[in-house]
């Protein structure tokens, strides 16, 4: 039964909700914070000021943990801010420039994040095509380095647990915003041709002693998941790729996508309104390119995903030549109502290829 306030909430609320509560938890979102900010929240318009409410409320408390010497608490504090700002403006496309005032928000507090918990984590930036946020293992020597790529409104501010899994298996990580994704969309819309972005941020680490660029995978989430493959058939530095919930053709789902997807892809896409998005949309399509990616592959999903049809993704991995494919029945959307058994299947499968 609907309670009150779900009931005035308007339709846009109500499907940020339902498409999305287990995301905003696997990421990190404190439940508690979920229930109660989104339970405020009645008209879309007030998303994004109810988020930053919360995000503040984190940051407050971040502060104060770090004057009292607490780092791992503030860290932590600093994370969940990050995460209330992210999840602010992460399909809140009303008005583009409090949009991204409350991304760079979310920006500066992974930094502070990053400084208590993770001091060794570096922003590489590439030109206008990649910015990313690189992190090492712990006593691992030229560690094998996995690109962790973001789906259409997700960015690198939103992987840091994500992350975890692939240092704690020897991996470094270079989460990366590409073009149309968070701060490198800013100048740069979506494109199809991802790999001009993972080659920019692989020419922008060469070099380095501290990684073995030998060993390079990628690995994407939902609209990354079209990505990661799409690289990694142009970009032989790639020696595996994972892709979760990705389409084989986006114009194939773009009318049962929920509007919210479909406002922020004509926003990222630089589109000028719906029939140019639709057409926008029909450039990402893995079809033509499939045949190239010879290199192991590893496509996940969930039978339950109500945004992008189990059956795209199957369809991709069985058109890539050396490809696996894993189907959770229980599974919605990149699998984020079950991240216990796809993340780690994930981590695994790419630590045992790339090592």
């Amino acid at each position: 039964m609907s309670t009150a306030t779900e009931t005035a909430q308007d339709s846009r609320v109500r499907d940020a909700i339902a498409h999305w509560a287990p995301r905003f938890i696997q990421a990190g979102v404190d439940y508690n914070d979920f229930v109660s900010t989104t339970g405020r929240v009645q008209r879309w318009e007030e998303w994004l000021d109810a988020w930053s409410q919360n995000g503040d409320m984190h940051a407050a408390l971040a502060e104060e943990a770090e004057r009292a010497g607490r780092r791992l608490t503030a860290g932590a504090a600093w994370l969940r801010a990050t995460l209330s700002y992210h999840f602010g403006k992460f399909v809140w496309v009303l008005d583009k420039e409090r949009s991204r005032a409350v991304a760079n928000r979310a920006v500066a507090a992974l930094y502070r994040a990053h400084a208590l918990l993770d001091p060794t984590a570096e922003r590489i930036e590439a030109g206008e095509l990649a910015v990313a946020n690189l992190r090492l293992p712990r006593e691992v020597e030229r560690p094998p380095l996995v690109v962790l790529i973001s789906g259409l409104d997700s960015t690198k501010e939103e992987f840091f647990l994500f992350e975890n899994l692939f240092l704690e298996r020897g991996l470094a990580t270079a989460s990366i915003d590409g073009p149309g994704q968070g701060e490198t969309g800013y100048s740069t819309p979506i494109r199809p041709d991802y790999e001009v972005a993972v080659a920019a941020l692989l020419d922008a680490l060469g070099g380095r002693p501290d990684l073995d660029l030998d060993r390079v995978g990628a690995a994407g989430v939902s609209m990354g998941g079209y990505h990661a493959p799409r690289a990694a058939a142009f970009e032989p530095r790639l020696k595996a790729v994972a892709a979760i919930s990705g389409p084989y053709d986006f114009a194939e789902c773009w009318d049962g996508v929920p509007s919210l997807t479909r406002e922020t892809f004509i926003a990222k896409s630089g589109a000028r309104d719906e029939e140019e998005g639709r057409a926008r949309a029909g450039e990402l399509d893995l079809g033509p390119v499939l045949h190239r990616l010879t290199q192991p592959s590893l496509f996940v999903t969930g039978k339950l995903d109500r945004l992008i049809p189990w059956q795209q993704t199957e369809r991709a991995a069985r058109e890539a030549p050396n490809s696996r494919f894993v189907l959770y029945e229980d599974g919605n959307h990149v699998c984020a109502n079950v991240p216990y058994k796809v993340r780690p299947l994930v981590a695994d499968w790419m630590a045992e290829e790339l090592t």
